[in-house]
């Protein structure tokens, strides 16, 4: 059936509408997932410092608490640190000669590792909330999903590092996983260099631990700012409540 063509104009100009309606009803969506509430951003400065220092402080206990822990990267398939790169290539050709043991046991130990090292940033990220400025917590507040964790990240990765590394380098120490890995990175000969050469083993596990322990941080920090269940305090619910 044709429309005349007085009905075309009127469904193009009413289907023009609709689009415009449309998008504007999403650019509004963005924007109040993109920006806090007017009632959040009317708080005092002392309440939404407060409710920036409260849910950092409770997203990186979670974080933490879930990695610190034996078992906190071994047991889990997300964070679980991978062999370094030159093994994780050739250790098919190594299990095949006889080193799946040695192959297994670097594994485990470099998790290991990077679990014990994991709880002393407990101290580091309270010291780094306990600085938190009225300026920092409200860019935090406004800033993108990850405001928070970028705070970390500038101000706590390089204190962060120099106290993990001694602790990684006295497990892999303990329990000779140096010596191990300069065993199984010879046995894998030439083609160990031409796949990466021979990292230290010790930096390689603290800046994977970070990497990872930034990554929950910033998983905590997504939910609390989007999940309602996750507010868990009436501090909590006033700042980064419904937008």
């Amino acid at each position: 059936m044709r429309l005349s063509p007085s009905l075309s104009i009127a469904a193009a100009a009413l289907s023009g509408l609709l689009l415009s309606a449309q998008a504007d009803t999403l650019s509004g969506l963005a924007k109040s997932i993109a920006t806090p509430s007017a009632a959040a951003q009317a708080l005092p400065d002392s309440d939404i410092a407060a409710g920036i220092k409260q849910a950092l402080a409770k997203g990186t206990r979670t974080a933490v608490n879930q990695l610190g822990r034996q078992g906190g990267f071994w047991d889990n398939a997300r964070f679980r640190i991978p062999l370094p790169g030159p093994v994780e290539k050739v250790q098919g050709l190594l299990k095949e000669a006889g080193m799946g043991a040695q192959v297994e046991q670097l594994h485990l130990t470099i998790n290991r590792a990077a679990e014990q090292a994991v709880p002393v940033a407990a101290d580091v990220f309270a010291q780094a909330v306990q600085k938190l400025t009225i300026d920092d917590a409200r860019q935090i507040l406004a800033g993108p999903p990850d405001a928070a964790t970028q705070y970390f990240k500038r101000t706590t990765s390089a204190a962060l590092t120099a106290k993990f590394e001694p602790i990684v380098a006295g497990v892999t120490s303990r329990l000779g996983v140096v010596q191990q890995y300069d065993k199984v990175m010879a046995a894998a000969g030439p083609l160990a260099g031409m796949l990466g050469g021979n990292p230290s083993l010790n930096d390689y596990v603290t800046r994977k631990a970070l990497a990872a322990l930034f990554t929950r941080v910033g998983e905590e920090e997504k939910s609390i700012r989007e999940n309602p269940a996750a507010r868990t305090t009436d501090l909590l619910k006033a700042v980064f409540g419904a937008h």
